[in-house]
């Protein structure tokens, strides 16, 4: 065949094939029209078969213009295929289009705060009035956070795998675990701190004070009506040159008493021992009127932060000195409201939550 005819041949067989595509409405149609073209027994595939008997020469001509042309049916084919399918992803978006401007839907009730979490932001509020700072930190704690640098050796009751939830991580001598408590972050704050003001200490000159508090999600392995195995705390520390224990009591004092808005509140510092502290003491406190009146509730424990402890900050314990607490907002928040069992805060009963709202 002449070439110039197998050229008109062959742009003639594309056309065809572009047209009998762009006829096709959808994915099924136009794999069928595909089929017509480059298929077991399309017009392609019998052009490919009909050179077997042409000569070499021929055959690589042919055989290159016959290939141009499967390309262009192949483009084609492969342009229709995105239009069809951008033609159907239109469809469906405007099947499922969703009008954002029309009002929501009510429940009926407005939401609130989880009278634990109203609890956080008092204590924050009333201590940051003071002074204090908030820091927050890891729930996944190490070893030497959570229990060395806070000065609780390797035997304390503490570390037992019946009272601490231990996870994978770490390494057998500094093993990882959900913090029991918050006062990690003590310790994390003040060797920030210390670090900060590194240059103002090597000088002999005094570093600003180190007032924080720390509340926060902390886990032992405890289950009752006044334990959770996931329980909140919030530990304080102020550090200085000159802070006393009477310091603490002052500070502590006007806490409760603005918390719980009563002037008459009394407190009792009772003496305890914590590794962290020393001298170490419970504090209790005691309303005088109400449904408690009269009665000595155990509220929060605290001391003067023993001497290891301030080493361990990177701090002189010979010239700076302070005080720590800890406390359980949880235990607040039952006593300010009057909840008696503390798994209610944890079991999400809309019914006990909308009472706060």
């Amino acid at each position: 065949m002449h070439p110039e005819n197998t050229m008109n041949e062959l742009d003639t067989l594309a056309a065809s094939a572009r047209e009998l595509f762009a006829q096709a409405a959808t994915p099924a149609e136009l794999e069928n029209a595909k089929a017509q073209f480059l298929g077991k027994a399309g017009r392609v595939t019998e052009l490919m078969k009909g050179m077997a008997q042409l000569s070499v020469e021929e055959k690589k001509t042919r055989g290159a213009a016959i290939n141009v042309a499967k390309q262009a049916i192949e483009a084609a084919l492969t342009a229709r295929r995105e239009q069809l399918a951008e033609a159907e992803l239109q469809a469906q978006l405007q099947a499922e289009a969703l009008d954002v401007t029309l009002p929501g839907r009510s429940r009926g009730q407005e939401g609130g705060l989880h009278p634990v979490s109203r609890t956080l932001e008092r204590i924050e509020g009333i201590f940051g009035s003071m002074g204090f700072a908030v820091a927050q930190g890891p729930e996944i704690e190490s070893d030497w956070f959570n229990f060395t640098a806070l000065n609780t050796p390797e035997d304390h009751p503490a570390r037992s795998m019946h009272d601490t939830f231990y996870v994978e991580g770490g390494s057998p001598e500094a093993p990882n675990l959900l913090r029991t408590h918050t006062s990690p972050m003590q310790i994390r704050h003040a060797v920030q701190h210390v670090k900060k003001y590194r240059a103002l200490l090597d000088a002999g000159q005094a570093m600003p004070e180190i007032r924080v508090i720390a509340p926060g999600r902390t886990y032992r392995v405890d289950s009752d009506a006044t334990h959770s195995p996931m329980f909140h705390q919030c530990e304080g520390l102020w550090i200085g040159e000159n802070v006393s224990f009477k310091d603490l009591k002052v500070i502590f004092t006007a806490f409760c008493r603005t918390f719980f808005e009563s002037d008459d509140l009394v407190l009792r510092f009772r003496p305890s021992f914590f590794p962290f502290t020393e001298p170490s003491a419970e504090i209790d406190i005691q309303f005088q009127s109400g449904p408690l009146a009269g009665r000595w509730l155990e509220v929060a424990g605290s001391g003067q932060v023993h001497p290891q402890v301030v080493r361990n900050m990177g701090l002189d314990p010979e010239r700076y000195i302070g005080f720590a607490f800890g406390m359980g907002p949880d235990r607040l928040t039952m006593l300010r409201y009057g909840v008696n069992d503390l798994r209610l805060f944890f079991d999400g009963d809309i019914r006990f939550l909308s009472q706060f709202r």
